[in-house]
């Protein structure tokens, strides 16, 4: 009997296995949610706009960052590009494993092109599905100016200039802008993207065997790629108490033409050597429209480094 209460006793005593509702231990799905947090941006699509914007978020900012792509083939590329001194900041998955784990982040940040895509409206909203529930972080899909209809003639065009919906051509771009806004996003849709080798002078200088389809006065509407992740890195910054459900214009401002691309081209060093294409336009073809995003410019608190495509590649002389 005595025996009997010493062995009682000392299971009393014993540490209790079970916890307040605070302190329970953690399974899979508990931990997952608390380690979700830690990444503060989710990139979609680690390409040149990917990857700039990975870089001045990395450098001008404290975001831990989460780049996701479609597969691991890249992955070694973009960490020698981007992780010298910031290994604990940038993590890469695919989107598979992205999807396929759960976790979410506080901002994500669609800008993979719909080259890549079978269904890119459905990619949008996979994405959306990475953004904390909270939403106490923005969801941000870099669009397109594509998606205005090709019938302008010189006339300008804004964030609220009414597209064709009924257009298939432009209903992909279309359908995934709605896609993000249904889901408390915004969209940033830019002007045709550039650096020094990448864009419609590339392949027109070196690629296109000296003839342009096109008219040489038809208006193109630039933006340098690390404007375009800056303008990104602005609609972060301001959050999603104002870029929630809104969509922007994002341009440099100085629209120029097609004769004018490959003029200002010439002048760098890179396709000096260059000759001028020949243009040909069809018959009936319009200009084309000319970009005013300056309230976006202004909601966003945002401006072009690169002010025109004229004045980079004079810099590049």
């Amino acid at each position: 009997m005595a025996s009997f209460v010493v062995i009682l006793l000392a299971a009393l005593l014993l540490p209790s296995q079970s916890f307040p509702p605070h302190k329970q231990p953690l399974n899979a799905a508990t931990s997952l949610a608390m380690s979700s947090s830690q990444p503060s941006v989710a990139i979609v699509g680690m390409g040149v706009l990917g990857t700039s914007l990975a870089k001045q978020l990395l450098e001008g900012t404290d975001y831990t960052l989460m780049g996701i792509t479609k597969s691991t083939t890249r992955h070694q590329d973009i960490r020698k590009e981007l992780c010298d001194g910031y290994e604990e900041r940038l993590s890469l998955t695919t989107m598979e494993e992205a999807l396929s784990s759960g976790t979410q982040y506080q901002n994500v940040v669609f800008c993979a092109p719909p080259s890549g895509f079978e269904d890119y409206p459905s990619a949008v909203a996979d994405a959306s599905k990475l953004r904390s529930k909270t939403k106490d972080g923005s969801f941000i899909f870099t669009s397109s100016g594509g998606v205005y209809p090709d019938t302008f003639d010189g006339e300008v065009v804004n964030e609220s200039t009414p597209l064709e919906e009924g257009n298939p051509r432009k209903a992909r771009g279309i359908q995934a802008e709605k896609v993000c806004l249904d889901n408390d996003g915004c969209v940033l849709r830019l002007s045709g993207l550039y650096t020094l080798e990448r864009g419609a002078h590339n392949y027109w200088l070196e690629k296109a065997n000296g003839v342009v389809k096109g008219r040489e006065d038809g208006i193109i509407n630039l933006l340098h790629y690390d404007d375009a992740a800056g303008s990104v890195v602005a609609a972060l910054k301001v959050g999603p108490k104002v870029n929630s459900g809104k969509l922007f214009l994002i341009s440099d401002g100085h629209y120029t033409t097609r004769r004018g691309i490959c003029e200002n081209a010439l002048k760098s060093k890179r396709y000096r050597g260059c000759e001028m294409p020949t243009f040909e336009g069809s018959e009936g073809e319009t200009r084309g429209k000319i970009y005013d995003g300056s309230w976006s410019e202004d909601t966003l608190c945002w401006k072009a480094k690169y002010t025109s495509f004229d004045g980079f590649m004079e810099s590049m002389a």
